[in-house]
């Protein structure tokens, strides 16, 4: 019992410890990230145009881009995304057919995003004659995310009990109706945990809206889908690689806001989680 009690302390020790140099770094880098681009926040920063070569002004038409690019991806990835895991998870067998969509969407998982980037040129930039625009941009990055998506929605979809879609069919459900009414709003928590990690992805990625859609200065806001924008992580490669001179506080700034964009957005999943785990019965 002792040397059972010994050695459960040091398994706990090591555990915490192995938690603690995950956590480190992050707070580390956020840290220091908060400390070098706090000082370029302002309310001009946030709500004005670029201007001087971007080493003055602020990030308006980069954050409104990024934003618009974020609803376009999830306007295109969400419904194709759950759709396939609905069908995937409720309605395909262990058939040939399935088990190649699988290994198809594990292979679209594993591709680069700069793969992804020369795809959307070659498609939807040059042969379907979008331009690079927003919605060029918004098509490349929803292809990239649906991995994500499906598979996130699958295995929730899945995590919900037999027993539940047994009972509705019992009582006269259908199949569909069985899915909208019961299994659907049980994995909701899960299927919105795969859309949000989705779509922040596709809000930090910088080698696909490279190729289709963004812009490396201009000044104005995009007036419709087919325009050029620009957006914030290509602009923070830009302002940090391309321009001398550039102040490192804008740098650290630029990231600081671009980091704030992705953590509201877990923010925000969190909450909409929490509301929907409230109203789970198992």
């Amino acid at each position: 019992m002792f040397n059972r009690q010994i050695t459960q302390r040091i398994a706990f020790i090591l555990i915490s410890l192995t938690a603690l140099l995950v956590i480190l770094p992050i707070f580390a880098i956020l840290g220091y990230i908060v400390a070098e681009g706090i000082g370029a926040i302002s309310w001009e920063f946030l709500t004005s145009m670029p201007r001087n070569g971007m080493k003055e002004g602020g990030l308006l038409p980069a954050i409104v881009g990024t934003l618009l690019l974020t609803l376009g991806t999830g306007m295109i990835a969400v419904p194709i995304g759950v759709g396939a895991a609905i069908y995937l998870s409720e309605y395909a067998g262990d058939t040939t057919l399935t088990r190649a969509i699988r290994i198809a969407i594990i292979n679209l998982a594993g591709i680069p995003s700069v793969v992804f980037g020369l795809f959307g040129l070659g498609l939807f930039v040059i042969f379907l004659r979008f331009g690079t625009s927003i919605l060029a941009g918004s098509l490349t990055l929803g292809i990239m995310t649906l991995p994500v998506i499906i598979s996130t929605a699958e295995e929730a979809l899945r995590a919900v009990p037999q027993e539940f879609r047994l009972v509705s069919t019992s009582l006269g459900g259908t199949r569909w109706q069985t899915i909208r009414r019961v299994v659907l709003p049980q994995a909701l928590p899960g299927i919105i945990t795969g859309i949000i990690l989705g779509l922040e992805r596709a809000a930090g990625e910088t080698a696909p809206i490279l190729f289709t859609v963004a812009a490396f200065f201009l000044p104005r806001l995009p007036s419709s889908m087919l325009d050029q924008t620009m957006a914030l992580p290509y602009h923070l490669f830009v302002i940090s690689t391309q321009v001398p001179g550039m102040p490192v506080r804008i740098q650290y700034g630029t990231a600081l806001v671009l980091l704030v964009f992705v953590l509201s957005m877990n923010v925000l999943a969190t909450l909409i989680r929490r509301h929907y785990r409230k109203q789970r019965v198992w």
